[in-house]
């Protein structure tokens, strides 16, 4: 009975990332690339039956403030900066498979590498961000355009980030457990992000209790959970308290 009970406790303190692991290593956790998981599919299944439903009629409400702001959007950019007014990105969706994110462009462009090889990352007061490309920033509304990567089902209203491919590749070098986040569509905005995680880094520290909220959805994800991000999403694109660079 005790034994029982040491065991009932242990498994009340483990984190859902410690859970996850614990799941699918029964022996010991191999550091691999990209772990394979026996239980990947499981934590797949886990999206609720209305999530798509919930994305459709929401995001098909996006998409008329999209086409009515557009114009507005295109305007402010096109005077702040020579290039186009989508910026098209490749990055890591669902079961790691690319696909081309749209944002409105708030970055002058310029092709930037670092000596060390690691991806360049946004930083905050970081110099390529033009005036009104700070302003959609801080509001959220540069991330409007990928209403249509919700359309098209690539993304979902909420899921983790998705990251550039660089930046995902760095990521799985770095954590074991990264690609558990690939079990679900990535979203517009996420656990993580209402949380206080949004932007870029390189910080180790950071990106592991950013990754711990994004496991915590994949684990958990729910109508709910759905609702309460997306509601606290929108009270702080009204606050200006979104955290972004």
């Amino acid at each position: 009975m005790a034994d029982k009970a040491e065991a009932s406790v242990l498994e009340e303190t483990l984190t859902v990332r410690d859970s996850i692991l614990k799941e699918d290593y029964t022996s010991q956790i191999h550091h691999t690339n990209i772990p394979v998981s026996q239980h990947f599919d499981s934590l797949q299944e886990k999206e609720y039956q209305i999530k798509r439903m919930l994305d459709i009629i929401l995001g098909g409400m996006g998409t008329i403030i999209f086409v009515f702001l557009y114009p507005l959007f295109a305007l402010g950019i096109k005077l702040s900066s020579k290039g186009p007014v989508i910026f098209k990105q490749k990055r890591t969706g669902q079961n790691g498979h690319e696909f081309i994110c749209y944002k409105f462009r708030t970055m002058h462009q310029l092709n930037l590498r670092r000596i060390d090889g690691k991806p360049v990352v946004t930083k905050e007061g970081d110099k390529r961000i033009f005036w009104f490309g700070n302003l959609l920033r801080k509001t959220n509304l540069d991330e409007l355009p990928q209403i249509i990567n919700v359309i098209k089902g690539d993304m979902s209203l909420v899921g983790p980030r998705p990251y550039p491919v660089d930046e995902c590749s760095h990521w799985n070098n770095t954590f074991d457990d990264f690609y558990y986040r690939y079990a679900v569509k990535p979203g517009i905005s996420g656990l993580a992000q209402v949380n206080g995680f949004r932007g870029g880094t390189l910080d180790k520290d950071h990106m592991r209790e950013r990754l711990d909220k994004d496991l915590e959805y994949v684990k958990k994800q729910s109508l709910s959970m759905d609702l309460n991000i997306i509601f606290h999403t929108v009270i702080q694109m009204l606050k200006l308290e979104t955290n972004a660079h």
